[in-house]
């Protein structure tokens, strides 16, 4: 949250939590200023009810509002329910993400 991390909240007509979103605001040289997802999740239970609409749309007018020119995420490879519902919202899908472990490797005996 010192860096900030912010996070909202989906919640059902009986003010139960359904879904959330954690997003932080950024800036560089690629994307200029943008809102960055960091967690989207909706209850396994709840989803296709909407909500994971009502929080992109709320995040998208953030975005707007914070001076931002784009809005980013990133999702698994495996992650295909998830993949359709972000291309449903007219999302695209921009580059592949690469990633390396930079631990030391862990020695055993």
């Amino acid at each position: 949250m010192t860096q900030g991390y912010r996070l909202l909240a989906a919640c059902d007509a009986d003010r139960v939590v359904v879904g959330a979103a954690g997003i932080r605001l950024g800036e560089n040289l690629a994307w200029g200023r943008f809102l960055y997802v960091d967690d989207l999740v909706t209850d396994s239970k709840e989803r296709s009810k909407g909500y994971g609409e009502k929080l992109m749309s709320w995040l998208l007018k953030h975005a707007r509002s914070q001076g931002c020119e784009e809005l980013h995420l990133d999702s698994g490879v495996q992650r295909f329910e998830a993949h359709r519902f972000y291309l449903g919202l007219r999302m695209r899908i921009s580059s592949h993400h690469f990633a390396s472990d930079v631990r030391p490797p862990v020695t055993t005996g």
